[in-house]
């Protein structure tokens, strides 16, 4: 439809002209999510007259046509500055229910399309402007949105207008860090969140932390499953920074208690895989960000028939994360944003809970048996693992080696030993242990675990490698003494031009574990070797 005809109606004023014009333009526009810079003009100009409309007092239905409209035109990020003044951004936070005043309470919210097509308008600006943003902050927005997530229980709102709110406080969340501050420390918002949460889910409580959990329950509603993830990711971005920082008593039992629904949030399907496991990731990335002190719960609930059960422990969501992270790893895309969380949440807890390390120790490293095959070699978790020690990405690399690091209660030998000497000095040389040892951590005493397999074959294996490898005949058997002099010498002439024209550096390994300059190395084997002749002679 000719937007000039449309400017001309909505300039007569006339609410059946405009209402017809405007339905006629969304309905041409509705599947419209890409503008061209054409009549980019015009939209701003549209968008000008129908925020000034919407000022009137007008029809419901000509109220809903003209939010519409909003919502349609906002997609288009360079033509928003007729929403965001502050005069539009109160508008149409009055339409969507959210403004704030401190001194009128909020009323239940209306279920009406105005207050959805409103709200889905403000995402839109609040996701796209970074002015929208700062302006819903100065009309405090996040206020009414807290004040309503009060009476998340009472209202009986239609799924997007609840939707929708949780979808506006997470962007306003994301997007500024002021605001989220205030909705964790002003507004409670962590104890609000968690309530909406807890009603979403509709719980029973077995215990002070355990949530009844009926596997055999039908799968979370897809409805209710959108709202928990937008709860979820509300709830991480409030909780971002909260292991920098210690919690009291009161912050703690909250913490066990968002930690304890969690647990059943892990233990729960929704409808579909893909939804499954979308839910899980960020019941898996918000668990990551509360404290380790908290996390006992996921362990404490009764061994009921059917449980996983070790050391009298319930392992049920050990065994859900470890699931997931193999699920993840077969995915092998976007490895950092989806495997980082899981295995610092998995290193982190077996470094706490040593029944949890002990569990995932029998599953992800059990008794070594094959040792004809390199470690990385295979389709187990460990060979999964160890294959990606050397990935291009230094943080999915470094989480990988942390975690079967960890599980070997940080003991280098018996690293090597899983891995290969070759997979494991990347971290053995970060953390100043390629000359062996162990990093003192609260680890119990070892204990023999040897099998007879490994046993039989040690003798054989090539550190390096990991595996018994077929001995290979010595090259230099054939040579006469010329013939090896020509060759060494050769190799050292190789090594003296690489060094001279800085293409390579030689390393060596100081006492202490850690790779540097050989000159340094072998200066500071001297100096401790001195050091300890002067001991010797004053003694």
């Amino acid at each position: 439809m000719d937007l000039d005809l449309i400017l001309d109606q909505l300039e007569s004023g006339e609410q059946e002209l405009v209402q017809k014009a405007l339905l006629e333009y969304n309905k041409e526009n509705s599947q419209c999510f890409f503008f061209n810079s054409e009549h980019r003009e015009q939209r701003k100009k549209l968008g000008e007259v129908v925020i000034k409309f919407l000022g009137r007092d007008l029809q419901p239905s000509c109220q809903a046509a003209c939010l519409e409209t909003v919502r349609i035109l906002s997609r288009d990020k360079y033509a928003l500055a007729p929403f965001t003044s502050r005069t539009s951004m109160y508008t149409l936070s009055r339409y969507a229910g959210v403004d704030y005043s401190e001194e009128c309470e909020v009323s239940l919210m209306p279920d009406s399309e105005s207050v959805v097509e409103a709200l889905k308008g403000l995402c839109n600006i609040v996701y796209n402007s970074p002015e929208a943003q700062q302006v819903a902050t100065e009309l405090r927005i996040v206020n009414g949105l807290a004040r309503r997530l009060k009476l998340y229980n009472e209202t009986k709102s239609c799924h997007e207008s609840k939707f929708f709110d949780l979808r506006l406080l997470f962007l306003l969340t994301a997007l500024r860090v002021d605001v989220r501050r205030q909705l964790a420390q002003e507004l409670r918002g962590i104890s609000l969140l968690t309530d909406a949460l807890e009603s979403t889910l509709a719980l029973k409580w077995a215990d002070v932390y355990e949530v009844v959990t009926d596997l055999c329950c039908p799968a979370l509603a897809k409805e209710e499953t959108e709202r928990v993830m937008e709860i979820l990711k509300t709830l991480f971005n409030v909780t971002f920074d909260l292991n920098r920082r210690e919690v009291d008593e009161e912050e703690a039992a909250l913490f066990r208690h968002l930690a304890a629904i969690l647990r059943h949030c892990l233990l729960i399907k929704s409808d579909g895989e893909d939804r499954t496991e979308e839910f899980h990731g960020h019941t898996v990335n918000l668990l990551v960000n509360l404290p380790l002190m908290c996390l006992d719960v996921l362990l404490t609930p009764r061994v009921e028939h059917g449980s996983v059960e070790y050391m009298g422990m319930n392992m049920d969501t050990v065994e859900a994360l470890l699931n997931f992270l193999d699920r993840r790893l077969d995915r092998g895309h976007k490895l950092r944003e989806t495997l980082t969380p899981v295995l610092n949440l998995l290193t982190e807890s077996s470094r706490v809970h040593r029944e949890t390390r002990k569990f995932l120790r029998m599953k992800v490293l059990p008794p070594l048996r094959d040792v004809r095959n390199r470690p990385e070699v295979g389709n187990t978790i460990r060979n999964k693992l160890v294959r990606l020690m050397t990935h291009v990405d230094t943080d999915v690399k470094h989480c990988a080696a942390d975690f079967l690091f960890v599980l070997c209660k940080e003991n280098v030998s018996r690293f090597v030993k899983y891995t290969g000497y070759g997979n494991a000095a990347g971290l053995l040389a970060a953390r100043g242990l390629l000359a062996g040892g162990r990093v003192q951590g609260h680890y119990s005493e070892d204990e023999d675990t040897d099998t007879e397999e490994y046993r039989e074959a040690k003798a054989d294996i090539n550190p390096v490698t990991g595996r018994v490898e077929e001995k290979q005949p010595n090259p230099m058997d054939d040579m006469t003494e010329e013939q090896k002099e020509y060759e060494a010498m050769k190799l050292v002439n190789m090594f003296d031009k690489l060094s001279r024209e800085h293409i390579i550096q030689p390393m060596g390994v100081t006492a202490d574990g850690r790779l540097a300059p050989l000159d340094e190395a072998a200066q500071k084997m001297l100096q401790r070797q001195e050091s300890s002749d002067l001991d010797s002679d004053s003694d």
